[in-house]
């Protein structure tokens, strides 16, 4: 689908919301679309009916088909509020007026989660230098291009670390949510796919008998917990009303029943959070584009160590940010 098409059907999707979602009493609420949106509702809509419920706030969910529909989405002030992968949020920052302002806690209080490859328990496919090795013979489930997990985090420490271009390293490629990349490696659809322990787990629950089928082969380093990201201009009274609820939630005298909600969200809760968040995903690109510029054989030296030169004086600036943020 073009990106103008996309655009429009983001849209004609928002046309279909309230035309007062922009007041002080009313707000629209994107989730990014890791899996199908009936799930994506059942697991969300609880949270926001309660947010609802505390704030007196109208709050409505929106989906699209792909998280470019939710960038573009708040980029056109059709959504305020989104839950987002830290690929995707540092796109909303950069280009629809976001900021980070919480973040998830992993269930078991950890600091992050991990992009994974599967595939499917028959698979002669053991690690991932079986699927470097073998590539031209397999299919490949990547992810949506905005998602951390499942495309920039395997983009950089699966393929750019080993040289390798994705695109032209496979058989075939195709991108799809996390969910529809497991289901295409429970059917043999795909021989290896990306996706993240967190969604692997919210599929097991689902489908227990078809992640019995799944095996990982790879884990990546740790990836700092998503984020929350609003509209820099929201009004004020509306960033205060959903911060206290956020940052509360699973912990007042409803505790026992919210921290279902938030299990069924694959966390314990939120944090407080801010776009130095986004650092290391920054890094990773960073990362990447460097060291696609330093394998280009076309490029000049001249071009290739101004533009090196700059890469690192992008990356030495991200690193004082970053000591700045411990």
């Amino acid at each position: 689908m073009s990106r103008w098409l996309r655009k429009v059907l983001v849209l004609c999707a928002a046309a279909c919301l309230p035309v007062h979602a922009q007041s002080t009493n009313e707000f629209n609420f994107g989730i990014i679309s890791t899996e199908s949106s009936s799930n994506l509702k059942e697991n969300w809509q609880p949270l926001l009916d309660d947010l609802q419920k505390r704030t007196g706030l109208k709050v409505n969910a929106f989906f699209a088909s792909d998280y470019a529909g939710i960038i573009e989405a708040m980029r056109f002030n059709k959504v305020q509020v989104a839950w987002y992968g830290n690929k995707s949020a540092m796109e909303a920052v950069d280009r629809a007026n976001g900021e980070v302002f919480a973040q998830m806690v992993a269930p078991d209080g950890g600091q992050g989660y991990y992009s994974l490859l599967v595939v499917h328990k028959d698979s002669p496919l053991k690690s991932l230098d079986d699927v470097l090795k073998n590539g031209k013979s397999l299919s490949f489930g990547n992810g949506d291009p905005n998602s951390t997990s499942g495309f920039l985090v395997p983009s950089y420490y699966v393929f750019a670390l080993n040289k390798i271009d994705a695109k032209t390293h496979f058989k075939s490629v195709r991108g799809a949510s996390h969910e529809t990349n497991l289901l295409a490696v429970v059917n043999k659809q795909v021989n290896v796919a990306t996706n993240n322990n967190e969604n692997l787990e919210r599929f097991t629950k689902r489908f227990p008998d078809k992640a019995k089928d799944v095996r990982i082969i790879w884990k990546s380093p740790l990836i700092p917990n998503d984020p929350l990201v609003w509209r820099r201009d929201l009004a004020p009274e509306l960033k205060k009303k959903i911060r206290d609820f956020i940052l509360a939630y699973g912990a007042g005298a409803d505790a026992a029943r919210e921290k279902t909600v938030l299990l069924n969200l694959t966390t314990a809760g939120f944090k407080a959070s801010d776009d130095r968040q986004l650092i290391p995903m920054r890094q990773l690109e960073l990362f990447k584009v460097k060291t696609r510029i330093e394998s280009d054989t076309a490029m000049s030296a001249a071009d290739k160590s101004a533009k090196l030169d700059e890469i690192n004086r992008k990356l030495a600036q991200l690193n004082t940010q970053l000591a700045q943020k411990q």
